[in-house]
């Protein structure tokens, strides 16, 4: 008997440093087995900013709960914490090495938010679109990147981000 591979992942930790790169780690590992490599770099950098929130601000603890699933389309990543505070995307200055995590988080993700999670806490999540299009290297060679964001092949706000594999997608 053959089951569907499980689509939801749950890993509960202290936002410390040294535990970030582990769930980084984690979260890359699950996506690899999901099949999902091409959305390893921005869920792994979404995360990452959000931990680091939680362990810059979060209040009464450092406790906290990753979760990521995968349902039809969509990738959605969320950390649930203790701390009911909201956090608000400030306008960071140019240059500066903190205070841009959220935007970061609102930049990569087609959608994001913060929902109170109970009396006690907040969840922040952010959502990716598994459905990732597959842009060919002979495809680049020939065409203005500009040009496949215009025909759909790339959404425009991923043109400049975008890593182009040359590998077959699993199917």
């Amino acid at each position: 008997m053959i089951s569907q591979r499980s689509r939801h992942c749950t890993v509960e930790l202290q936002a410390l440093p040294s535990r970030i790169g582990q769930v980084r780690r984690i979260v890359s590992a699950q996506l690899r087995y999901w099949h999902l490599d091409a959305l390893i770099d921005r869920a792994s950098l979404g995360v990452t900013e959000l931990l680091t929130n939680v362990h810059r601000h979060a209040e009464p603890d450092k406790t906290c709960t990753v979760e990521i699933e995968l349902l039809l389309d969509r990738l959605t990543v969320s950390v649930h914490d203790h701390d009911p505070r909201l956090p608000a995307v400030c306008e960071a200055e140019p240059g500066s090495t903190c205070g841009r995590g959220l935007a970061m988080v609102a930049e990569l993700s087609e959608s994001w938010g913060v929902r109170p999670d109970g009396e006690e806490g907040k969840v922040v999540w952010f959502e990716l679109s598994a459905c990732v299009p597959v842009v060919s290297m002979a495809d680049l060679a020939s065409t203005d990147t500009k040009d496949l964001s215009a025909r759909g092949s790339v959404p425009g706000h991923l043109v400049e981000r975008t890593v182009v594999r040359s590998a077959a997608v699993p199917g």
